[in-house]
């Protein structure tokens, strides 16, 4: 089979490539991918979590944590996001940061994440798009929600995520310049709020991240500003992405969406399996750190490795019947937030709140929702995203 995992234009017509995929699994699970440069694909559920869990052998720092192959000026600004870090820097970091996302400071928000979705749900009549009208506004209005910014910034938030993440797609980016641009945007945007927190702090996340723990340890501006990028584009992103493409799924698996509809409480179980089938996070990259085998083969010091989530949460050594959604499934230990180890998603439980809600929602309120076009696909091969989703209010 011929096997090319990066057309972008491969992903903007069908997603990911799941035929290869499954091939891979099942004939070469660390597959050598030809490319400039070359490049380990790691397609198995298992092999997956080894490099996820082993950030001392695969590391995030060396190369970054992104696909594209970088300059030393961009990758050395790149080094200094918690993402693009490895132990015992990335520990101290997570640590700073996980303050603003404890168990009790999520589940303080449940009500108001509600609210959004009964206020999202209240203004759609007619024919919308699924995706500008609910999946973005919801972790926009949460995100915001969490920086203590005003609800009016989502729209500055939603345009600097659509261009940094897709960059490679013509209707977010016209220009490769485009994404950096915007990065630079969000670090104003970011000492701005810093500036005005020091100055008048609140009861939010961006209060609690400048004033020293228990250990007197603060983030510094440059990792502040660092943070509220991955805030805006990852707490943003995924919840976003798996939104649009688990009700897409849900319109073409209608024996699922009737299942919900009869009983919306299934949105719990619901949601972990929509993060599964759909995998907003296609691949992250690693650089082995040294010479070693993984998967049967002899991975060299240096060499780049790519792990697929959208190929693991298909394993059927895993998943029994992996290629059937299934919004009952129970277990699932999908690693659509990652595959564990220091980079496990740090909003996890945020959006799985979020997605619970909003499908718990839509089944109760819009039993009749109905898809009226095409859905049309963001072009990359790291988010497995969808640009927009027409739909009808039954």
């Amino acid at each position: 089979m011929h096997i090319d995992l990066v057309d972008r234009d491969l992903y903007a017509t069908a997603g990911p490539p799941h035929d290869q995929l499954a091939w891979l699994r099942a004939n070469s699970p660390v597959h050598w991918h030809e490319g400039e440069p070359g490049f380990w694909a790691v397609s198995r559920y298992e092999d997956v979590v080894h490099v996820s869990r082993h950030s001392d052998l695969f590391s995030s720092h060396k190369k970054l944590a992104l696909f594209e192959d970088l300059s030393e000026d961009q990758i050395a600004l790149q080094r200094l996001m918690m993402l693009n870090q490895d132990p015992p820097e990335h520990t101290r970091r997570r640590s700073l940061v996980n303050r603003g996302f404890t168990p009790r400071t999520i589940g303080a928000l449940e009500q108001h994440i509600r609210d959004i979705c009964d206020d999202l749900l209240d203004k759609l009549t007619g024919e919308v798009d699924f995706v500008t009208e609910i999946a973005a506004p919801l972790p926009l209005y949460v995100i915001c929600e969490l920086l203590g910014a005003p609800v009016s910034d989502r729209d500055k938030v939603f345009n600097w995520s659509n261009r940094m993440i897709g960059a490679q797609d013509p209707d977010y980016s016209a220009s490769p310049e485009e994404g950096s641009n915007a990065a630079m945007e969000v670090y104003a945007y970011a000492n701005q709020l810093a500036a005005q927190r020091r100055a008048n702090p609140k009861n939010d996340i961006v209060t609690k991240l400048l004033q020293p723990d228990e250990h007197g340890e603060t983030l510094d501006e440059n990792e502040f500003d660092l943070f509220v990028l991955l805030l805006v584009v990852a707490g943003n992103e995924t919840t976003r992405n798996a939104a649009s493409g688990g009700m897409l799924a849900l319109f073409e698996h209608p024996d699922q969406w009737d299942r919900l509809v009869a009983d919306p409480t299934m949105a719990k179980t619901a949601s972990d399996e929509i993060v599964r089938w759909v995998s907003p996070v296609n691949l992250f990259r690693r650089t082995s750190t040294t010479d070693q085998v993984l998967g049967g083969q002899q991975i060299k010091a240096d060499d780049k490795v790519v792990v697929f989530y959208s190929s693991a949460n298909r394993d059927t050594t895993v998943f029994p019947d992996a290629e059937v959604f299934d919004i009952g499934r129970d277990p699932n230990p999908h690693i659509g937030f990652g595959g564990g180890g220091a980079h496990f998603c740090l909003g996890n439980h945020l959006a799985k709140l979020e997605l619970r809600i909003l499908f718990e929602q839509l089944a109760r309120r819009h039993p009749r929702l109905r898809q009226t076009g095409p859905a049309r696909r963001l072009r990359s091969n790291f988010i497995n995203g969808i640009k927009e989703l027409p739909i009808t209010i039954g």
